[in-house]
């Protein structure tokens, strides 16, 4: 999907875009990226998760039993093959003959040991999620391992494509790529290399190798801009408005047709702000205090809609999300109604301390605080902005959806992650993972739906905004649903 932004902005910006442009060899020579993010993404990847920088490190140079392609589908990785067995109770892979960087042959049992861990670790996070059933990963053989579930479980395969179930050592993963240091940059190679009849390795044609940076989204444009990269990376709603200054092609700008959350989770807090974000009133005061139709025209994305439910869809729910209460009511009787209750807590309480709104550095965030804090205002509340590593009352989440179920959506927000949470729902979350039936489990699944929604422990605003910037050399790059573009799959032709 291209970017619908206004022409006359590029006119205005044709004559800057020529005096950046440079001669490169892009077009038969390595492939530069940049991703959004920072040196840290590459250094301590599994720490930094889910940034784009360590999830696309991750990808290329330490691949988990599976994949996702370009379009959203299920690939072979480290595993080769698998079949599932016994009803969906059972998962065996066959491992691929894959090295780690010092030479050693990569193993099932070291494979089940680093798997086990990461599921352990995900489980704290998402303990109702497609990992709850594990029981154990088993190594068969020396290639063949085994993951043992209590019950089926249907989007495990694509949790065990998530950059978080990558199987690494001390010293790297197994690939598609080998990293070798280049400057500030990153230089990745094939790990499989094309072979004469002699069984010689041979060259890595330039067009194979990937050079790899993190940086700032402004950095990152202006390279692309200068013919310098070949592909960007990572982009998201808080860096969009930095494209039409900068003077992009629209035909350059591929937006990800992605489902997940955008919104703000309101966090557990203790004093005042945790005896205001406590009542139920105020927390649906602010939800419904957000004016979303003020969003697409600060982001113009083409096919981008806004949304007031946590979940998106029906997806696997036995029957559509539950709304708010207050869908369809004028945005002037949501406000009325919300100075109402501010009131009544000040009466009852005093004035209300200003809440703390965590987001990440950008323009598109700065807009997003400007409506925020003027929505809230409107009903009685100040708003201050805080940076997203500090105490908040708000906080950010801009999240791609790991997998196809309204379990990710509910676990994403739920008690684990400390946000404000009901706990209603999340015994009946628990009483899903005991049901015996399907059918049961869902329909404990959706009473938790319903029970989350109605406690407004998360204002949804609309789904998340991935976008790239992408050289008309790339012939191979897909808008992706996930959000993931293997830097392998770049071109048309096998590489």
């Amino acid at each position: 999907m291209s970017l619908p932004l206004p022409r006359n902005a590029f006119a205005c910006f044709a004559l800057l875009g020529a005096a950046l442009g440079g001669c490169s060899d892009e077009g038969s020579g390595p492939v530069t990226v940049s991703v959004v993010g920072t040196p840290a993404d590459f250094a301590k990847p599994l720490d930094y998760l889910p940034d784009p920088g360590s999830k696309l490190f991750l990808e290329a140079t330490a691949q988990g039993l599976v994949a996702f392609d370009a379009s959203g589908e299920i690939l072979p990785a480290l595993a080769q093959r698998w079949i599932v067995q016994d009803e969906g109770r059972s998962y065996i892979f066959r491992l691929r003959r894959a090295f780690w960087p010092d030479g050693n042959k990569v193993t099932a049992k070291d494979v089940g040991r680093i798997l086990m861990s990461r599921i352990d670790m995900l489980r704290r996070l998402d303990p109702d999620g497609p990992l709850d059933a594990v029981q154990d990963v088993v190594a068969m053989t020396g290639e063949v391992i085994e993951i043992r579930l209590a019950a089926p479980r249907p989007y495990l395969l694509q949790m065990l494509a998530q950059p978080q179930m990558a199987v690494l050592s001390r010293d790297g993963g197994t690939g598609p790529y080998r990293r070798l240091a280049q400057g500030k940059a990153l230089k990745l190679v094939p790990v499989e290399r094309a072979t004469n009849e002699s069984g010689d390795e041979l060259p890595v044609p330039a067009w194979q190798t990937r050079i790899l940076r993190a940086e700032r989204p402004a950095l990152a444009i202006v390279r692309f801009q200068q013919g310098k990269a070949a592909l960007v990376l990572g982009g998201r709603f808080a860096d969009l408005p930095l494209l039409v200054p900068a003077g992009v092609d629209r035909d350059d700008v591929r937006i990800d047709p992605v489902q997940g959350l955008l919104g703000l989770a309101v966090m557990g807090q203790n004093g005042d702000r945790a005896k205001l974000l406590d009542d139920d009133g105020v927390r649906r005061a602010i939800n419904m205090a957000i004016d979303r139709s003020q969003l697409p025209v600060m982001f113009p994305v083409g096919g981008w809609a806004t949304t007031e439910q946590i979940v998106p869809g029906q997806i696997d729910l036995p029957g559509p999300p539950a709304a708010p209460d207050w869908t369809g009511m004028a945005m002037a009787d949501r406000w009325a109604q919300g100075q109402a209750v501010i009131k009544r807590w000040r009466s009852e309480h005093g004035d209300p301390p200003a809440l703390r709104l965590a987001l990440p550095t950008g323009p598109g965030a700065t807009m997003l605080f400007g409506l925020v804090r003027h929505n809230l205002g409107t009903i009685g509340l100040a708003v201050e902005r805080v940076a997203p590593e500090e105490d908040a009352d708000l906080r950010l989440v801009d999240e791609v959806a790991a997998y196809d179920s309204v379990l990710w959506y509910l676990g994403r927000i739920g008690c684990a992650r400390k946000v404000h949470c009901s706990a209603e729902a999340e015994a009946a979350l628990q009483a899903a993972s005991l049901a015996s039936t399907l059918d049961e489990r869902m329909a404990r699944v959706a009473q938790a739906e319903a029970l989350m929604q109605a406690h407004n422990g998360y204002i949804a605003l609309g789904a998340p905004v991935r976008w790239s910037l992408v050289a008309r050399r790339l012939t191979g790059f897909t808008a992706s649903p996930r959000a993931r573009h293997p830097l392998n799959h770049l071109f048309k032709s096998t590489n």
